[in-house]
């Protein structure tokens, strides 16, 4: 009923004829991998699947598989900071170029395309403003011009969204998030094609960003309660956006179940739910946005998401927090933004908080 944890660094030769097929954990093919690859790509209904150290270490293992020097990709133009950072700051050294594209204007991407383009890279929701790009044009423009299309799935999860199911060659998460839900680990996987997992695995063992035994039997355990957990996430988090969009000291809300949302249908057509993740601006600004999460009681001030616990942070100082004030203006975060991941508390109980939090900003700076 429980996978054991093997907890063995070095397992006895049998014959295998490959380097890669050894069994030893930084090769990624313990039982506790095995078994942990098996249940992600029958998650999202991919041919294989592979885990690794972090979010990140899938992300950056992905793009050096697929990327070599002298060649280019196309990149959503607002990512998690993590991503953006490792795009502009890092792959260039390795002699990477990029561009990035409007996720909801199609018809430019083609003249950004060059002879070496070979990729292109989106969210199926962004971090942290919670945009919906145009997934199907994104498909059907990888197709059409030969790219490897990529997506980082981590904020709908495969309860919401399936991207292989649409045509997406490889989809990526942070498994610290939603696929182990409880803030305990840091784990990432990719999911794809066997052909295209085997590619990735073989660089990931050269790479070294392996996840250990134990972290796997976590993991293992954690998506047990995925689809439980999410659906209370998406109903919650709505009910929440939607107290937030009523009130006259909000500016702005972020959230594509909303129907003010400007990918609101194209959200509606493409995921099963629409996550547990939210982001709004207060008038006031910066400080009024500063005082609000210091008003509230229930949800953490802590970066990362997809926990039990609600957390609530302002992503330039975590998630964002490595882009210039000047990247962040461009990309259209701003210093008042607060993103909140909605857990597992009572949805009313949430609502009364926030609320109560926004009564005590509004006594403080008057009407």
């Amino acid at each position: 009923m429980s996978i054991p944890i093997f907890q063995s660094s070095t397992f006895e030769y049998t014959g295998q004829d490959s380097y890669h097929d050894l069994r030893y954990i930084r090769l990624n093919n313990t039982p506790n991998h095995v078994a942990l690859h098996d249940k992600l790509a029958a998650l999202e209904n991919g041919e294989a699947a592979v885990v690794n150290g972090s979010g990140m270490a899938a992300i950056s293992t992905t793009l050096l598989t697929l990327l070599s020097s002298g060649d280019h990709f196309l990149a959503q133009d607002c990512l998690y900071g993590g991503t953006h950072g490792l795009i502009t700051k890092d792959l260039p050294a390795y002699g990477i170029s990029y561009d990035f594209i409007c996720g909801d204007d199609p018809d430019s991407w083609k003249s950004l395309l060059r002879s070496n383009t070979k990729a292109l890279y989106v969210e199926s929701i962004t971090n942290p403003l919670m945009q919906v790009a145009d997934l199907k044009a994104v498909v059907e423009f990888s197709r059409e011009h030969g790219l490897c299309s990529i997506i980082d799935n981590t904020f709908t999860s495969p309860i919401n969204f399936r991207p292989l199911e649409l045509g997406f060659d490889l989809s990526l998460h942070s498994c610290s998030k939603y696929l182990n839900g409880h803030s305990d680990i840091v784990a990432g996987a990719v999911v794809g094609r066997t052909e295209l997992i085997t590619k990735i695995t073989h660089k990931l063992n050269h790479l070294g960003g392996t996840l250990d035994p134990h972290t796997c039997f976590l993991l293992h355990r954690g998506m047990k309660t995925l689809a439980v957990r999410v659906r209370h996430q998406n109903s919650s988090a709505l009910e929440i956006a939607r107290f937030l969009e009523g009130r006259p000291e909000v500016e702005m809300v972020h959230y594509p179940g909303l129907a003010s949302h400007p990918q609101h249908q194209r959200a509606q057509e493409l995921f099963d739910g629409f996550g547990g993740m939210l982001g709004f601006e207060l008038k006031g600004g910066f400080e009024a946005a500063q005082r609000f999460i210091q008003n509230t009681t229930i949800p953490i001030c802590a970066p990362s998401l997809g926990g039990v616990e609600s957390l609530i942070t302002r992503p330039v100082t975590t998630s964002h927090a490595c882009l210039s004030p000047q990247e962040c203006k461009e990309v259209g975060i701003s210093e008042s933004l607060i993103r909140v991941s909605v857990g597992l508390e009572a949805s009313a109980d949430l609502v009364a908080d926030f609320e109560q939090a926004l009564r005590a900003l509004v006594s403080k700076i008057g009407p």
